[in-house]
C-alpha cells in the first residue's frame, strides 16, 4: 500500500490524522483483521493497532469496529486498492466522536 497515494483525513489541530485499512485474505493466511493507523501530518506513520474480524472487507471491518470501538467512524467511503502481491485492500479515513 502506498501512503503517498494516500490521503486521510486529519483529525486534530497537530495535524495528526487516521486510517482504518482493512483486507481480502487473499493468500489463505487466514488472519482477518482490520488496522488503525496514526499518521503525522507529513504522512509518516506514527503509530498502529488491529483488532479481529469475522468477516473479510469493509462490511466485516465496519461491524468489527462498531463493537471494538464504537466511538470511532469512518468519515468517507472505503476505497479499494491492490497491493503489489495481489492482495485485495480497503482504507478508509476515521475520526474519534458521533
Amino acid at each position: 500500500m502506498s501512503k503517498a497515494a494516500q490521503t486521510p483525513e486529519q483529525s486534530g489541530d497537530d495535524g495528526r490524522s487516521m486510517l482504518l485499512t482493512c483486507y481480502a485474505d487473499t493468500h489463505g493466511y487466514r488472519w482477518h483483521h482490520v488496522d488503525l493507523f496514526v499518521h503525522d501530518s507529513r504522512g509518516r506513520e506514527l503509530d498502529w493497532v488491529h483488532w479481529q474480524v469475522e468477516k473479510d472487507g469493509p462490511e466485516g471491518a465496519d461491524a468489527a469496529t462498531a463493537k471494538v470501538e464504537p466511538t470511532l467512524r469512518r468519515t468517507a467511503a472505503w476505497q479499494h486498492g491492490v497491493s503489489a502481491d495481489g492482495s485485495e485492500y480497503w482504507t478508509a479515513p476515521a475520526v474519534w466522536g458521533p
